[in-house]
């Protein structure tokens, strides 16, 4: 039997764009490739890149237009979903077509290099379910995401022609997708959009941040209830940039109350118990793939996200 090809390193050469002059070589690296500052250090100490034909060491700094020459490493593989149950991840929908779940908090969408907790797909391998075999291995049916810490209606692809024409709807964005987000403080105005474009932080550090030649990203938002320390807020999206509600709002000074990783007080969320980002996906909408009719699902706030509701609304 022939086993699997082994993976391909990846030689890059392109000049120095304009917009990286003076940047240290590991930080332009990161920007280009979209790796991390440690991995792109890891690149350069093997001897893997070139500026102008000479190594370089991660502290040099690069000069637009100089010619950079890399050998990437092969990205390690994905690690397979794990067929097994996952507890407190309801059906909120299911037919020959779709499945629609409650995702619970700590559940990524599919396995990722460097996650070893539960994920959607291996839920609902585990639970009896079939999905999609279209995409890749690890993450077949899947058509959206949300955060492993963020709660809410998702939905997954069964048959193969749901998957192709659910994944064009979402690029196309001709879905619905409403949460709702308890916020730090009072956004001013109540109700707005953030345009700001978002891309990988460049500390390196798994974060995201509004960048200058970020993708395009658009968060519209609407104050459902305001209370002394918090307000809750209506969220729609037109893109569905990763983090991109907790980037947007940290960029406005208002991170999800618990979002620590984006700028969140830890006493508010101690003091509300809130353990992770207040964020849930409430609404999912959008044509059904085979029937062609619209269909939409809400999914309830988790025990924790309510408490802390009913805590902050009865502090004000």
């Amino acid at each position: 039997m022939t086993g699997s090809p082994e993976p391909m390193s990846d030689n890059r050469s392109l000049p120095v764009p304009d917009g990286l002059e003076g940047e240290r070589v590991d930080a332009a690296l990161a920007r280009l490739f979209g790796l991390s500052r440690g991995r792109a250090a890891d690149v350069i100490a093997t001897g893997d890149v070139l500026i102008d034909g000479r190594t370089v060491s991660k502290s040099d700094r690069v000069h637009a237009g100089a010619w950079l020459e890399v050998t990437l490493p092969a990205p390690p593989a994905a690690p397979m979903p794990v067929a097994e149950p996952v507890p407190g991840m309801g059906i909120l929908y299911e037919d020959a077509d779709i499945v629609v779940i409650n995702k619970p908090i700590g559940v990524a969408a599919h396995p990722t290099t460097g996650w070893t907790g539960p994920t959607v797909i291996g839920g609902l391998l585990g639970s009896g379910h079939t999905v999609a075999t279209s995409g890749a291995a690890e993450r077949q049916g899947i058509v959206h995401r949300l955060d492993a810490n963020t709660t809410g209606a998702m939905v997954v692809a069964k048959s193969e022609a749901a998957y192709s024409r659910l994944k064009r709807a979402f690029k196309e964005r001709r879905i619905e997708k409403r949460y709702h987000a308890l916020v730090q403080g009072h956004p001013d105005p109540f109700r707005g959009t953030v345009d700001a474009p978002i891309d990988r932080h460049p500390s390196g550090d798994g974060r995201f941040a509004v960048v200058a030649g970020g993708k395009p990203s658009v968060t519209h938002y609407d104050t459902i209830e305001a209370f002394r320390a918090a307000s809750l807020l209506n969220v729609d999206l037109e893109t569905g940039r990763t983090h991109q509600i907790r980037v947007h709002m940290s960029a406005i000074r208002h991170p999800c109350v618990g979002d620590i990783l984006y700028g969140a007080d830890p006493s508010l969320a101690a003091r509300l118990g809130v353990t992770r980002q207040w964020l849930h996906a409430v609404k999912l909408g959008f044509e059904h793939p085979t029937g062609g009719h619209w269909v939409e699902f809400e999914s309830p706030y988790p025990e924790n996200l309510a408490r802390a509701v009913d805590l902050v609304r009865a502090e004000s």
